[in-house]
């Protein structure tokens, strides 16, 4: 893999996503997935996994690192530039789990307008 995965762990989901828009809005960085983790530091965490060139990588987690701990605590966070072809079998599960998410939320918000639809005819 020519490009570098990086990771954002954080305590509780605010902080997650407040580590997130940073590290979106701080360089050129494509979210590849999203994990929570149960029992981090006695806590629920999140696990925020961004891919991109090394240098956008490494700008997007010092931004999200920093964004996070002014909201929350960032656990730990990593940068991994041009991890093995090994690591890709593990970002293609990353990335698989991130569009399962996004499909059965699609999937229950249509269930939802079909609902309140129904609702409205009777």
């Amino acid at each position: 893999m020519n490009k570098a995965l990086g990771l954002i762990e954080t305590i509780g989901l605010t902080t997650a996503v407040a580590a997130l828009d940073a590290a979106s809005k701080a360089a050129n960085v494509t979210l590849i997935g999203v994990e929570k983790i149960i029992g981090i530091e006695k806590a629920v965490g999140v696990n925020i996994q961004i891919a991109g060139e090394v240098a956008a990588v490494k700008a997007a987690v010092d931004a999200g690192v920093e964004a996070g701990n002014r909201v929350g605590v960032v656990a730990a966070s990593r940068v991994i530039p041009r991890p093995h072809d090994e690591v890709d079998k593990l970002i293609g599960k990353f990335s698989k789990n991130l569009r399962a998410n996004e499909e059965n939320k699609e999937v229950k918000e249509e269930a939802k307008k079909n609902k309140k639809k129904s609702d409205k005819e009777e």
